[in-house]
């Protein structure tokens, strides 16, 4: 995937490049909501298991910070703005895996 990037970026022709840049964003939009559920099922699976696998270990398996592990069970993402405060547990909307965040 990531020469698949790098091929994108090294497209000699500016216009080419621009649109071939545009399609991926464009998928990338699309499928941000799924992957970040999978992902988050993933995590909560593993966290699932007795014993429960560790932050440390799922970060290191996805490359991620612990706290990024933590975030992904609590169903956060994004730039943590919408999070509620210590002490306020909100409980997500049905189906809402992100807390209503565009980012991943």
């Amino acid at each position: 995937m990531i020469d698949a990037m790098n091929a994108v970026e090294a497209m000699p022709d500016p216009q080419e490049r621009a649109k071939a840049i545009s399609e991926v964003l464009a998928h990338q939009t699309a499928r941000s909501k799924e992957w970040r559920k999978l992902r988050r099922d993933f995590v909560l699976g593993l966290r699932a298991q007795k014993p429960a696998v560790s932050y440390r270990k799922i970060a290191a398996m996805l490359g991620v910070s612990l706290g990024t592990v933590q975030d992904i069970e609590r169903g956060y993402s994004g730039s943590g703005k919408n999070r509620p405060r210590k002490g306020e547990e909100t409980p997500l909307p049905a189906g809402d895996v992100d807390g209503g965040s565009t980012a991943g």
